[in-house]
């Protein structure tokens, strides 16, 4: 077995090796199991790095500025690049991570201190993959992670264009710790592939789609398709699969997303199972598979709705709704010392909730409270609340409420859309005014102002404490009252949007003064 010595500067193995990887002049991956572990190791790192580069100090400047009003996740991240060292998961947002990838790739940044999710689905090659943690936090506390995770990371090591070899290397706390890691991901075999289509919410998804695009018409077809698929290739046993796909039938056709061909009302004995009569979606059904989202979801949907269509519902009502679904996975966790406010919340929003509290003993309740305070995290971003106050009050990171943003614009598009065919018009416009809110993150009172392309919620609300409440307001300011609040450029583009033309004041006027000439 080969080995090789590093120089301990630190006493901290994966700090000693990137700060070696920097001094031969290559580039390393670190992998860490969390977030947390990600930033700090890239903030420690840094903290040995000495020089700076011109090249770094506005990287480090852009990717502050990424979003409107940094955070202090943002202000770490600006500072480690300063020095030529990231950290990347997913709580940056989408420019932050294009910045750090396309920099690592030109050599601007020396090392990424990483998730695993960096080694999934993107081409970041490395000198050094230097796995800093091989186990992870889960269902049944701290485990190793799949021989299957462990071989993507270590194949980011070695640079085909740059490199002859490539280095691996996995961190061991002890000579115990050493001997089983080497055991079973040197010397281990990886896990079994198994077919998505075992997943049932996925199975449901697919099989909904295929009778909605007509695909598959009867149940003999659907037997035919589904048995030509790996799915079926593992299963093995057939007939268990057709038990299988009779009960995903049975509950497509209870939630009337699917008919059968009607029964007659004397029928053959040996015609009573016959797998050949006819399959279709119903509208609702067609519209649950051209929404992509889960049928099981879709039902929650119906049911919820119907019971808004009878109460009081705002928007705590549909942000619950939607954060009860498994497309919005993972929810944001209620820690032990946040159990007291989460039940305050529960008791105070009781009568505007869409589904029915789980008693605390019951297995989905762990879920049902964490909806909530995803839910009401939201609905902060509705009430103004800054990516900052979101952070230090949920540990929601700018990334991740972007990605929790994105998919509840999805999942309120979808409710909107079976609100429409169940006719429950009121609701819809409701879902409707609350994807405005929530794209923009503004209270209900703005929503005529962030019509108006350049003004987002922190211009809305300035306009709006100015006594320009509406469109109408805007067309009756002063261009100069609106210029106070805007700034110039801001201020005249706002108006010709309006429909009033603006120019600058001619010659012998004050300098600076502006005037306004109307088109009529």
């Amino acid at each position: 077995m080969l080995t090789k010595k590093i120089s301990s500067e630190t006493g901290n193995a994966a700090l000693d090796l990137a700060l070696d990887t920097i001094k031969i002049g290559k580039q390393a991956l670190v992998f860490a199991n969390t977030k947390r572990s990600a930033e700090k190791t890239a903030e420690d790192i840094a903290k040995k790095v000495k020089s700076e580069s011109k090249n770094l100090v506005e990287l480090s400047y852009n990717v502050l500025k990424a979003i409107s009003n940094p955070t202090k996740q943002c202000q770490r991240l600006a500072l480690c690049i300063k020095k030529g060292i990231a950290f990347h998961h997913a709580g940056l947002v989408a420019k932050q991570r294009e910045l750090v990838e396309d920099n690592f790739r030109n050599g601007t940044i020396k090392i990424i201190c990483s998730t695993p999710t960096l080694a999934f689905g993107l081409d970041l090659p490395a000198f050094r993959a230097i796995l800093k943690d091989l186990r992870r936090y889960g269902p049944r506390g701290m485990a190793y992670i799949p021989v299957l995770e462990y071989l993507q990371m270590a194949g980011r090591a070695g640079r085909p264009k740059f490199d002859n070899t490539g280095e691996a290397i996995c961190i061991a706390i002890s000579d115990n710790d050493k001997k089983k890691l080497y055991e079973k991901y040197i010397l281990g075999e990886p896990e079994e592939i198994y077919s998505k289509l075992a997943v049932e919410p996925v199975l449901r998804t697919y099989l909904l789609s295929l009778i909605a695009a007509n695909f598959v018409n009867t149940k003999k077809s659907i037997v035919d398709f589904f048995s030509k698929t790996f799915w079926a290739y593992q299963f093995v046993d057939i007939d268990k699969l057709i038990v299988i796909i009779d009960k995903m039938l049975n509950l497509l056709e209870e939630w009337e997303f699917i008919q059968r061909e009607e029964k007659e009302d004397f029928t053959r004995a040996d015609k009573i199972n016959d797998d050949s009569k006819k399959i279709k979606a119903t509208l609702m059904g067609k519209r649950v598979a051209e929404l992509y989202i889960d049928p099981l979801t879709a039902y929650f949907f119906i049911e919820c709705l119907r019971n808004a269509s009878n109460n009081k519902v705002k928007e705590i009502s549909f942000l619950q709704m939607i954060c009860h679904t498994l497309e919005i996975m993972p929810l944001l966790r209620v820690g032990v010392k946040e159990q007291e406010k989460i039940q305050e919340e529960l008791t105070r929003n009781y009568d505007l909730l869409l589904e029915k509290e789980p008693s605390m003993y019951e297995p989905e309740y762990e879920d049902y409270i964490n909806s909530v305070k995803t839910a009401l995290m939201l609905q902060e971003w509705t009430n103004e609340k800054t990516e900052e106050y979101l952070l230090e009050s949920y540990n929601a990171r700018p990334g991740e409420l972007r990605s929790k943003l994105s998919i509840a614009d999805w999942l309120l598009y979808a409710s909107e859309e079976i609100s429409r065919i169940l006719n429950f018009q009121n609701l819809k416009k409701e879902i409707v005014k609350l994807r405005l809110r929530l794209r923009h993150g503004v209270k209900e009172e703005l929503l005529p102002l962030i019509k108006i392309k350049g003004v987002g919620r922190v211009r809305a609300r300035k306009l709006y404490y100015n006594r320009i409440k509406d469109i109408g307001d805007v067309k009756k300011a002063d261009i100069m009252k609106l210029s106070q609040i805007l700034g110039k450029s801001v201020a005249l583009n706002v108006k010709k949007q309006v429909g009033q033309e603006i120019k600058e004041v001619l010659k012998g006027k004050r300098k600076g003064q502006i005037s306004l000439l109307r088109d009529y």
